[in-house]
């Protein structure tokens, strides 16, 4: 039996229709992305996932943001603690059945019982850390402190078309990971992303090395885009199994 062909990439996102796990928007977002050879990345990743490849290469991404109004189920938003700054360190994988995602080497957020609550319950390799958002103009400041002090600061500029690379690093409809010797999927939803031209202006990180890339950061990113944000759903974590092969008789 041959591996399922790789699901095209959608700017659209898919019509899920299961049942609400939490809602939020992610606000103020900058993607910096760096290409890698697949190989850096594959022995970081969970058993039956494997590297997106996009000619030739994948890509590592280092998204600040503002995570905003989180709720639970399709409740009201968390008062103050639903809303709070975020980086994460992510990769981009194919699973056995085909299905494009991401899997997260580290997210960094202010609120210590969202880090407690997603590492208990998904697994997920969140870490408390001191951080700000501060904008200048079209300047945004991105400051961590983790433990060490660290920041982006990018000049965001006039929107832009989204094309297919534009697309394969941002229209991801879930994520992958493994928790408790299980393999989970938790699918998202959102409308397209409106994207806007950005220039990196200085970047002093130490996420990037953190998560198991040390070089990444003493060169500048292939890649830079800015976006005011989007409203997400979060379905539940289902768990996968890759498609059974049949024994040659």
């Amino acid at each position: 039996m041959t591996d399922p062909v790789t699901e095209p990439v959608t700017r659209e996102a898919p019509g899920y229709r299961g049942p609400t796990m939490m809602t939020q928007r992610w606000a103020d977002v900058a993607f910096l992305h760096w290409a890698v050879e697949p190989g850096l990345v594959a022995p970081m990743l969970p058993p039956g996932v494997r590297p997106d490849v996009r000619d030739g290469v994948t890509w590592v991404g280092l998204v600040p943001f503002r995570m905003v109004g989180a709720g639970v189920l399709r409740g009201p938003s968390i008062p103050w603690l639903g809303t709070f700054p975020e980086t994460n360190v992510r990769l981009y994988t194919v699973d056995r059945r085909g299905v494009r995602g991401i899997v997260f080497r580290s997210l960094d957020a202010t609120r210590l019982a969202v880090v407690a609550g997603a590492q208990a319950a998904f697994g997920l390799p969140y870490r408390w850390a001191s951080m700000s958002i501060t904008d200048s103009g079209a300047e945004r400041t991105y400051a961590t402190w983790r433990p060490h002090p660290g920041w982006v600061r990018v000049r965001v500029g006039e929107p832009m078309a989204s094309g297919p690379l534009e697309e394969f690093l941002t229209a991801r409809w879930g994520l992958h990971e493994r928790h408790l010797g299980v393999d989970w999927y938790v699918p998202n939803v959102h409308e397209p992303w409106p994207l806007h031209h950005a220039e990196l202006l200085e970047l002093d990180d130490t996420l990037l090395a953190a998560a198991g890339f040390p070089d990444l950061a003493t060169r500048p990113p292939d890649h830079v885009a800015a976006s005011p944000g989007v409203s997400v759903r979060f379905g539940f974590p289902r768990p996968w199994r890759p498609p059974l092969r049949r024994r040659r008789p």
